[in-house]
């Protein structure tokens, strides 16, 4: 539930969810903003798109438009944006105290491939932002190929990009990681957020802010 509190959806605001199913997030998003302004909610996947859709519908939600789309094609759609949710398909790190079935998929070449991905997801998604509008970028992994090397990517690609630091009422965070394996990372990445289930007896978690500045 933490990125759409981080993103804070506004009445009347267009958003996009880019990788929405099966929903939570995007149901969450719709209250917020009061069932009013427009959500697209997207996902690649037909079966996790049928439970997106069926969430929408038990919750009454009446804003939102679900699509089917390459979310790294999502840019192509000519649609600016207000606002943009990505939460990121990942390793899934974060959920192995309530799965342990993850540390069966988990390898180092199952994180490279993923953070390729999301590299190409994020920079294609900024391009459909709005000039002054807000990305929030998140995973539920604690692995910095799919976190803070994903954010360099993006600053580094696509200039005018300002990471804005995250409080969180309630919750413990620590600062992005700036090195990792001899790799050096933008100094930006120190106000994204680190959630570790030591600190919070939680799952782990990693959140950005990322703020697109007006020409």
């Amino acid at each position: 539930m933490i990125p759409p509190l981080v993103l804070d959806p506004k009445k009347d605001e267009t958003i996009l969810d880019t990788c929405a199913a099966p929903g939570s997030k995007t149901t969450q998003m719709a209250e917020m903003m009061q069932n009013t302004g427009l959500i697209i909610a997207n996902d690649s996947n037909m079966s996790r798109i049928k439970a997106l859709r069926y969430n929408l519908d038990k919750s009454g939600i009446i804003n939102t438009i679900v699509t089917r789309m390459d979310a790294a094609k999502l840019n192509k759609a000519h649609i600016q944006f207000d606002k943009i949710l990505l939460d990121a398909p990942c390793s899934a790190e974060g959920t192995i105290r309530k799965d342990w079935k993850v540390l069966s998929r988990w390898s180092e070449t199952l994180i490279h491939s993923l953070s390729r991905l999301q590299k190409h997801i994020t920079t294609n998604a900024i391009h459909a932002l709005k000039p002054g509008g807000t990305l929030v970028y998140s995973t539920c992994t604690l692995a910095p190929e799919e976190n803070e090397e994903v954010i360099t990517n993006l600053i580094d690609k696509i200039k005018g990009l300002t990471v804005e630091k995250i409080s969180l009422n309630g919750l413990k965070t620590r600062p992005g990681i700036e090195e990792w394996q001899d790799r050096q990372y933008s100094e930006q990445v120190k106000n994204c957020a680190r959630i570790y289930p030591q600190d919070n007896d939680s799952e782990g978690f990693f959140i950005c802010k990322i703020k697109k500045n007006l020409k």
